[in-house]
């Protein structure tokens, strides 16, 4: 992602430009013109958790999407990152979760829109930590316009892709449910989805929780560390709680984004109050 400044009369905003070749936007010169017509539509959708397409540009190879800036980067930056003398404290993570979960549920039911890569690299921070999702509408195997082709392609991220799209290639809502529990896991656990320094039976972080996840009591050892004991042990449990049914195997247990939504804004609630903090 690059930065840049855009001039408007004697107002200078700064933007970020991602650039994507032809194989990033799957066709895009094939379809350039059905591809304009999508990213028109993009630009067109607005939501407070949604990074906002300001713009773009192409050649015969290249694609530049100009979206708004997001200063604080990415969920991914901020819970890996190698050298931070902070952390994301257990409210803001809490805050973070609810905003990704209804700029999901709004995707998926004002836009018939499957997010199809939803990881926290894709969700973006602004000065006040609202996460904004980014990368929307954007991957797709077919022609942009045609809604009857179907694609057979796995075109999402390890650790956070569901079993059933992993092996037919065909995404669905339930696929970005699944995908959102593993960033609730990483929420909680500050521990990558997928980590190569694990050993190999233990590198999908669904292994290396699924043995504290079963407990009730077991949850509170996976809290990250970082957060010491600042934060609400009723909270932990039902964040764990949520993310085991948003990542069942069966698609059809998992709960709808609405719902998701809804748990979280109720956990969010009891936590800020300082109910159940942990003692």
């Amino acid at each position: 992602m690059l930065h840049g400044k855009q001039q408007s009369g004697n107002t200078e905003t700064i933007i970020a430009v991602k650039i994507l070749n032809q194989g990033g936007t799957q066709g895009y010169g094939a379809w350039q013109v059905a591809w304009q017509r999508k990213l028109h539509y993009i630009g067109r959708i607005s939501h407070p958790n949604l990074t906002k397409l300001l713009g773009f540009c192409h050649d015969d190879e290249n694609l530049a999407l100009v979206y708004e800036f997001m200063p604080m980067g990415s969920l991914e930056n901020q819970l890996f990152r190698k050298v931070s003398a902070d952390h994301l404290s257990w409210d803001v993570r809490l805050k973070i979760a609810v905003g990704a979960a209804r700029g999901l549920a709004f995707l998926h039911n004002s836009c018939n829109m499957i997010h199809r890569d939803f990881k926290s690299a894709n969700i973006m921070l602004d000065e006040s930590y609202t996460a904004k999702l980014s990368d929307f509408g954007l991957v797709r195997s077919g022609p942009p316009e045609d809604n009857s082709h179907v694609s057979t392609q796995f075109i999402g991220t390890y650790g956070y892709a569901a079993p059933e799209y992993r092996t037919t290639g065909h995404p669905t809502i339930k696929s970005d449910v699944y995908s959102f529990g593993i960033v609730l896991l990483e929420i909680l656990t500050g521990s990558r989805a997928f980590d190569l320094s694990s050993p190999a039976d233990r590198v999908d972080l669904v292994e290396r929780t699924r043995l504290y996840l079963s407990s009730k009591r077991k949850p509170l050892a996976l809290v990250d560390t970082r957060l010491r004991d600042e934060y609400s042990v009723g909270s932990v449990r039902r964040i764990a709680q949520l993310a085991i049914i948003c990542i069942r195997p069966n698609p059809k247990s998992r709960p709808s984004m609405c719902e998701v939504v809804e748990t979280l804004e109720s956990i969010a609630a009891v936590s800020a109050k300082g109910i159940l903090r942990n003692v």
